[in-house]
């Protein structure tokens, strides 16, 4: 259930036609595919047509290549672990490098389905470009590999992109420090729907992505001959484009020593189950038809671990709600109101649903005349066999005479200090209102009640520089990090090797606080450490 899966690249390179120190020689058989560092830059002008290569060619460029482990994702699909096309987003996420030389401001990056393999190299030299493959396995501005031989070169010089709507993306940069973060979705998907590389309209080849400044800002996009949006194009020196340099946008690359800092494709999606055993209320004229509807799960788990019930499967379960002290002869089964999954030819049955391995689901209401103790019977279509037996309390819903801004005091129930980062670990949130004030014969006669919260998500820090590695999901788009809920209260999963061995993590809270429209931080921060597996 963890809503978040980070893939590293697992290769990257920079290309350039720059020329060397000497201002004569151009570095375009540099391969920098070893190096920590990634770079894009346009330089406009640095030597003449005196070098011998003509003033039209004195625009000098730096692209980025990056790829991905594709059959991992694919294998976490097939697994499971992440859900099907529709139901995830995936983002390209690269970090910004500091550095003392200039840095462009208000320019534009692309990032672009690469057409073409390619190979990393080895190269590390981005100053003199000194690295040259000369027939080393190695990526460079001519070749895709270290060969010489035509085959192995670049359709187009400094690399062939699609750069149709499907396969490239775009981000503005205004200061020009930022970090890169690119809805990149509809292009994971092209790749996962390839079958050993090849699609009709080759979209779906798994070459990664190139990053460069967009044509125009390069210098080399000819208006006359081709569209930044066309398919398969050619990118073309045109001397009448952009005569300003973007000197020079570096961002770290995966061999390099910050953890964090490392180029992900980084899938997102919204797992969170509410489960309303421990908030079911009654249905009231105060709500809509939907906010009327009750969910209600079943968790068949055999020795510790999530099984499908075999007379289901993957298809349909059935739900009987009853009313009394227990379900036996004197126990009566409720009509329910139609919605969810009752019909109006079937208002005591509940048509539930396959929510993922092990886990079921139904839908619906229930009115006031209803018993306030209720029995839901899980079973086949035909009655038999019963599948589980649960129970729940029902709750009134009434409206207030104040505006209510509700404060509270949570806890992480089952807090360790340490955990290993080969675990995914389960975190159970207790929390209580403020302002609960108990008499001694409430504090002897009552116990204290979990307040679940409807809208709960979660952040995670470094401790030592209170850099944030998990931000607040709570974009309307995502809401990946949306805790759930079930008749215990809330919690979240977390897969730990999304984080550094050997540090110390913070968890913080944010509830959504309906009376002022806004998600309210709340004070609390609970610690932990995660430790290398021995």
């Amino acid at each position: 259930m963890a809503a978040i899966k980070r893939y590293t690249a697992d290769a990257d390179n920079t290309i350039t036609n720059a020329f060397r120190s000497n201002l004569i020689t151009r570095g375009t058989g540099s391969n920098m595919g070893a190096s920590d560092i990634l770079e894009v830059f346009s330089i406009y002008g640095q030597a003449s047509g005196s070098s011998g290569e003509g003033t039209a060619l004195s625009q000098e460029l730096s692209r980025i290549l990056i790829n991905f482990p594709v059959s991992d994702i694919e294998t976490d699909r097939s697994g499971s672990s992440i859900p099907a096309s529709g139901s995830v987003k995936f983002y390209l996420k690269m970090f910004n490098v500091p550095h003392g030389e200039t840095t462009p401001t208000k320019y534009t990056l692309v990032a672009a389905a690469v057409s073409q393999s390619w190979h990393e190299g080895s190269g590390k030299d981005m100053e003199n470009y000194s690295d040259l493959t000369h027939n080393v396995t190695g990526s460079n501005w001519i070749y895709r590999s270290g060969s010489n031989s035509t085959t192995a070169r670049w359709n187009t010089a400094g690399g062939k992109y699609h750069l149709d709507l499907s396969s490239s993306f775009t981000q503005y940069f205004e200061g020009g420090t930022e970090d890169l973060e690119l809805d990149v979705t509809t292009l994971v998907e092209q790749w996962m729907h390839s079958a050993g590389n090849v699609l009709p309209n080759k979209r779906g080849r798994r070459y990664g992505l190139g990053i460069m400044l967009t044509a125009s800002q390069e210098a080399y996009f000819s208006s006359s001959t081709q569209s930044p949006t066309g398919s398969d194009n050619a990118i073309l020196f045109n001397p009448s484009g952009s005569k300003r340099s973007y000197y020079t946008k570096r961002f770290f690359g995966r061999k390099s020593e910050f953890f964090f800092k490392r180029p992900v494709i980084e899938a997102r999606w919204n797992d969170s189950r509410k489960d309303d055993r421990g908030s079911f209320y009654f249905s009231s004229s105060l709500l809509t038809t939907t906010e009327n509807l009750n969910q209600l799960y079943l968790y068949n788990y055999y020795r510790g671990q999530l099984r499908n019930i075999p007379g289901i499967g993957t298809k349909r379960i059935y739900v009987s709600i009853y009313s009394g002290s227990s379900v036996d002869s004197t126990s009566k089964k409720i009509t329910l109101p139609v919605g969810g999954g009752v019909t109006s030819t079937q208002r005591k049955i509940i048509t539930g649903s396959y929510v993922s391995t092990g886990i079921y689901s139904c839908s619906f209401a229930m009115t006031a005349s209803s018993t306030t103790s209720s029995f839901d019977v899980w079973h086949s279509k035909s009655g038999t066999p019963v599948y589980h037996t649960g129970s729940f309390t029902i709750k009134k819903h009434l409206a207030s005479s104040h505006n209510p801004a509700q404060s509270y005091i949570s806890n992480i129930s089952n807090l360790r200090k340490v955990y290993f980062n080969n675990e995914t670990a389960r975190f159970r949130l207790y929390t209580r209102p403020k302002d609960w004030s108990p008499t001694i014969y409430s504090v002897a006669k009552k116990k204290i009640e979990n307040n679940i919260i409807d809208s709960a998500s979660y952040q995670i820090f470094r401790v030592s520089d209170d850099y944030v590695v998990v931000p607040f999901g709570t974009s309307s788009t995502t809401l990946h990090t949306m805790m759930s809920y079930d008749v215990s209260g809330n919690y979240f999963d977390f897969n730990m090797s999304h984080l550094e061995p050997d540090y110390a993590y913070g968890i913080k809270f944010a509830y959504y606080n309906g009376a002022v429209g806004s998600w309210i931080e709340q004070p609390n921060i609970f610690k932990f450490r995660v430790e290398k597996t021995k």
